[in-house]
Formats: C-alpha cells, sequence, structure tokens
C-alpha cells in the first residue's frame, strides 16, 4: 500500500500475508474515554477481534470489551504515589513505569510483536531488539525536532541535565528529546497520522520505507449532520484556547471582519497565553463555551468549523468535524481532514488575513458551505471510520511480520 494511499476497505484486506500472533501493546493513556483513550481503545479492540491481542498495558482499563484478562493496568503501580508532582513530572514518571513494565512483559516470551507509543518505550524498544521482536512505534504529534535541524544536545537541555539537586532529580522523571529519537531509530515501522507529520520524519532523514500512514478513525453514528443549519451564520472552535492551536490568529481575523448576523464560539479551556487577544477581539459576536462533554451537540449547532492550528498530528476534531457534516477551514499543519476546496478550505497558518478571507467566502455562500458539509460527511463514511482505522492498522502489522 502506498504510504499516503487513502484506500477502500476491500483493498486493505491483503491475501495470503500473515498477521503477527501475539501483539504487546502499551500505551500511558486510559483504555477508554476521550482523545487518546479512544485510540487505544479502538486499537485493542480491533486486535481481539483479530485474535492477535496478547496483552495490553494501559494507565488504567475503562471498558469492559476487552476482557480484562487481556488488560494489564497501572492502576496500583506504586507511580501513582507521584500523582501530586506537577503535570510534566508525573506524566514522565508515569510513561518510564509503562516503560518499565513493558519491558518484563517482552521477557516472557509470549509476543511476537510489540506496539508503543512515542516518548514511553525506550527500554522495551532495546529489550524487543535483543530479543528480535518487531517493534511498531506510534507517533501523536510530529518528529520531536518539528522539521527542523537541532544539535545532538541544546542549550536548555544541557542547563536541565546540569540542574542542581532537588531539581536535578525531578528533571531526571521527564522523557528527554534524545530518549525520543532513539527510539525513531530502534523502531522497524513508525506510523504517522498526516502528511504534515511525515514531512517532519523525511526531514530528519527518517527513510520512507519506514514510515506507514494511518490517520485516525471517527464514530459516524456518534457524531453525525443536524437536519438543517442554523438560522445565523455560526463559526466553531473546539479545542485549547491557546496559540498553538491558532486562537489568537481566529480572534483577530474574525474581529476584522464584523460580519452581521454571525456569531464565533470557542468551546474548549482558556489558557492565560491567550488572555490579551480574548480581552481585544473578542466583542458581543463571541461566545466561550468552555469545556464540553458532549462535542457531537455543538457541531450540529454550527455552519462552520474552524481549526487553524501550527502543530498537530492530526486534529481529532477535524474528523468529527467533517463526520458531522460541516465544511472547514484549517491548516496544513491540523492534518488530513479537509480536502481544500472540496469539503473545506486549506489556509497557511498564522496568516490572519488568509483565514478572513476564507469565513467570509463562507460566510457569503450558503450553498458552498452545504455542500463542502455534505461531501465531507461522504469522505469519512467512506474512508474514515474506526472499521478503517483497524485494518489499515492490521496491514502495518502484516507489513513488519511478513519483512
Amino acid at each position: 500500500m502506498d504510504l499516503f494511499d487513502v484506500s477502500s476497505p476491500d483493498s486493505l484486506r491483503s491475501a495470503g500475508r500473515a498477521l503477527p500472533k501475539s501483539v504487546l501493546y502499551s500505551i500511558s493513556a486510559r483504555l477508554g474515554g476521550s482523545g487518546l483513550d479512544t485510540d487505544a481503545f479502538e486499537t485493542v479492540r480491533g486486535l481481539d477481534q483479530a485474535g492477535i491481542l496478547g496483552r495490553a498495558i494501559v494507565y488504567a482499563n475503562r471498558q469492559h470489551t476487552v476482557p480484562s484478562a487481556r488488560v494489564r493496568s497501572l492502576r496500583f503501580h506504586p507511580v501513582r504515589l507521584l500523582s501530586a508532582l506537577d503535570r510534566s513530572h508525573y506524566y514522565g514518571a508515569k510513561k518510564h513505569a509503562l516503560d518499565s513494565v513493558a519491558r518484563a512483559e517482552l521477557r516472557s516470551g509470549r509476543y511476537d510483536l510489540f506496539h508503543a507509543w512515542s516518548g514511553e518505550c525506550l527500554r522495551a524498544f532495546r529489550e524487543a531488539k535483543r530479543l528480535r521482536i518487531p517493534t511498531l512505534l506510534e507517533i501523536p504529534t510530529w518528529h520531536r525536532n518539528k522539521g527542523k535541524q537541532k544539535p545532538a544536545v541544546t542549550k536548555s537541555e544541557r542547563e536541565r541535565a546540569a540542574a542542581p539537586w532537588p531539581q536535578s532529580l525531578l528533571n531526571s522523571l521527564l522523557v528527554t528529546r534524545q530518549q525520543v529519537i532513539e527510539e525513531y531509530d530502534l523502531a522497524s515501522l513508525i506510523l504517522v497520522l498526516s502528511n504534515c507529520a511525515a514531512d517532519t520524519f523525511r526531514a530528519a532523514g527518517i527513510p520512507e520505507e519506514k514510515l506507514f500512514y494511518l490517520p485516525r478513525g471517527v464514530d459516524i453514528t456518534r457524531f453525525t449532520p443536524a437536519e438543517k443549519p442554523p438560522e445565523k451564520f455560526r463559526a466553531i472552535f473546539l479545542g485549547a484556547l491557546k496559540k498553538r492551536k491558532g486562537v489568537h490568529t481566529l480572534l483577530e481575523a474574525w474581529h476584522s471582519l464584523k460580519l452581521k448576523d454571525a456569531e464565533l464560539v470557542l468551546v474548549g479551556h482558556a489558557h492565560d497565553e491567550i488572555r490579551e487577544s480574548l480581552a481585544r477581539f473578542a466583542d458581543s459576536s463571541v461566545r466561550l463555551e468552555g469545556f464540553c462533554a458532549a462535542p457531537e451537540k455543538l457541531l450540529r449547532t454550527a455552519t462552520v468549523h474552524i481549526f487553524p492550528s501550527t502543530c498537530e498530528g492530526a486534529a481529532k476534531v477535524t474528523f468529527e468535524a467533517a463526520a458531522a457534516g460541516l465544511p472547514q477551514i484549517t491548516t496544513y499543519e491540523s492534518g488530513d481532514a479537509v480536502v481544500d476546496g472540496e469539503t473545506g478550505l486549506v489556509i497557511p497558518c498564522d496568516d490572519s488575513a488568509a483565514l478572513a478571507a476564507a469565513i467570509q467566502r463562507l460566510h457569503a455562500s450558503p450553498d458552498l458551505c452545504r455542500r463542502m458539509g455534505a461531501a465531507a460527511r461522504t469522505r469519512m463514511t467512506t474512508l474514515f471510520t474506526w472499521d478503517h482505522y483497524r485494518l489499515r492498522l492490521l496491514e502495518a502489522y502484516r507489513r513488519i511480520a511478513n519483512c
């Protein structure tokens, strides 16, 4: 399969190519929930359905579909005692703990493939190499260098390593860039979420044959189109309200347009870094919704979804908005959910003028919004369900199992 060929399900059913017999899967997320917890559940469920799940090692188990005998959680692991630490240090500690548990599990000799996530599997990957077990590395965003050339050790990394005690002890809990890059080297195959993410690995010299395109899936029964569009033009943004997501650019663009009978709804936690832009650009046409546990309901109230992020693996919300039948304005850096000119508009990131022009274009053409939204829904249902995701994942397993 071509790296970026988004194929139909039937074309992914490989004849005569064996799957591994027993896969060890590990992730520091929970099994079942939202975000990466959903990704973990859909992966493990797919492995179980295919009869190749040896064991899943996860932070916590919140589901009842996959037998608990095949799931090991860190629920009672001593690392939980460190949960009072600040977020970055605790996250690092639990990633190291997961890594150690996975390494010990590999030594049992029960597995012929190991699937893990970037930043939490270095020791286990070293062990897998010693045992000659192929490894699959999943990347949530981009290459750690983000497509840039960096020295082996940067100034800030040297300063962090030289920090006095007790800060040096806390810093030892962090996952370093060097550790992550070694994982890239050790992996048999690297799963990337988008063309943009793959570009960052190519820039770092990772060979093309080591990359496998695995876009996310979406629940097309949960995210569905509204029966009719809203009476007023309503643009919606879902995600953390911070600069990396392009919210400051969106606020500036929206303020410049001064559209009549239009509303911008921002759904998500507002970080301190965006407060200045909110104070400067948010007027009566901007509504802050805060966190929402049911984004599918809010998407059905919108005309268009706008997500001008500067760095994503592949923003899950863009797939959800497409499944909800919304045209979108996104960036190349947001992932591959949108086909420019067909299901939405793709603009340069950090470009408020381009974003304003795209908003104005959709505001002026309700028919274009409807056509793009319908095309977006069709594309999700025919190419990006969780069934599609699982079929592509099994193809990745076949690729390294038959090398």
